[in-house]
């Protein structure tokens, strides 16, 4: 492990030493304070020349000349890829998590932003969660309501519920039975597919097999449309104020830049959009986060699923000093009660 990292052992020890240390205490590490803490076997002057490498090489930062030294992007790196301990939640801490998301609603929204709202008190830190895309989902059915001979209602119902509903006019005089014979072609036709595959030559299939008008066949195809329309997740934010009680984001001036970003949810999407197409956990460090803004931040992601589909991401933003271990265990912990509880989604409600 060590030698395909570059480091000897001992280098590799002391480096990850620091970086837990610096977690805990938030106060650049000195070479005596780890030989009084830790039972190194060597002298403070010994590592204090090993530190004095590991800077040069680049994994340590000496932010003052007389202070002691912090991890870099590339010293916390090697420490979540190759030298910090994985932790596991207590049998507590999931029953937790299980028994708080068991309170949410059965409706999906709901259910997001309730588990949401957890992770970023756990974490004590900013937690975000992608809402599932539209185009995961499956076509369940399709309802058109008749209100008068020239109006009507299309109603498209995934797997997750309500996806599109929509007011129509048409120009010919339409009959509620014309309704119910379109919408039993579709279902029969379209019922279980993904959302995707209900393109509008489809729904042209289905409305010549029933003859109906082209104006209605044009209504249904909008409804479809609008259901497959949000290409990009809406996600869910909540523990913004954590990070006030972080000693890295004591200037306000510096917080409201972050806070103003990570506000932009085209900016958070882009974060977790790689980790989300290749459906992994993911673990970006400061400089990685591709913003200078974002610099100080680091943020942990999760998948979580739905039957065998990636759902969407579950993450958390923090300093770069954040726990690692703990929270990869507790994202992980959280995705995993998530998607146990989505496993019910086909008996949401659809209104």
């Amino acid at each position: 492990m060590t030698e395909s990292i570059g480091l000897d052992k001992r280098k590799a020890y002391i480096l990850a030493t620091v970086v837990y240390e610096y977690i805990a205490s938030a106060e650049p590490v000195g070479s005596q304070a780890l030989t009084q803490k830790y039972n190194l076997g060597i002298s403070s002057a010994t590592v204090r020349n090993e530190m004095a490498e590991l800077e040069a090489a680049g994994y340590l930062v000496q932010p003052h000349t007389s202070a002691g030294r912090i991890p870099s992007d590339a010293g916390y790196r090697t420490y979540v890829d190759r030298l910090m301990q994985p932790e596991e939640l207590t049998g507590d801490d999931r029953r937790r998590i299980r028994d708080e998301l068991s309170d949410a609603t059965r409706e999906l929204d709901e259910i997001i932003d309730h588990t949401t709202r957890l992770l970023g008190r756990l974490s004590n830190n900013l937690a975000f969660v992608t809402k599932p895309q539209q185009e995961t989902q499956s076509f369940k059915h399709i309802q058109l309501i008749w209100l008068s001979p020239h109006t009507g209602v299309a109603i498209v119902v995934t797997s997750l519920g309500v996806a599109a509903q929509s007011l129509f006019e048409v120009g010919a005089e339409v009959q509620p039975d014309d309704l119910t014979r379109f919408s039993n072609a579709l279902n029969a036709r379209l019922a279980n597919r993904p959302l995707r595959e209900v393109t509008e030559s489809e729904i042209a299939r289905a409305a010549h097999d029933v003859g109906v008008s082209e104006d209605l066949r044009g209504a249904v195809v909008t409804a479809c449309l609008s259901a497959r329309s949000n290409e990009q997740p809406n996600i869910a934010a909540a523990g913004a104020q954590n990070l006030l009680d972080q000693p890295e984001f004591q200037d306000l001036r510096k917080l409201r830049s972050i806070l103003r970003i990570v506000e932009e949810q085209k900016t958070l999407y882009q974060i977790v959009a790689d980790a989300m197409v290749a459906d992994t956990v993911s673990v970006k460090i400061g400089h990685e986060l591709g913003s200078e803004e974002l610099a100080d931040l680091s943020i942990v992601t999760v998948p979580y699923h739905f039957g065998s589909h990636a759902f969407g991401m579950l993450s958390i933003l923090g300093p770069r000093r954040m726990p690692y271990a703990r929270l990869l265990a507790l994202a992980s912990g959280t995705a995993e009660s998530l998607s146990q509880r989505l496993s019910d989604v086909d008996h949401l409600p659809t209104s």
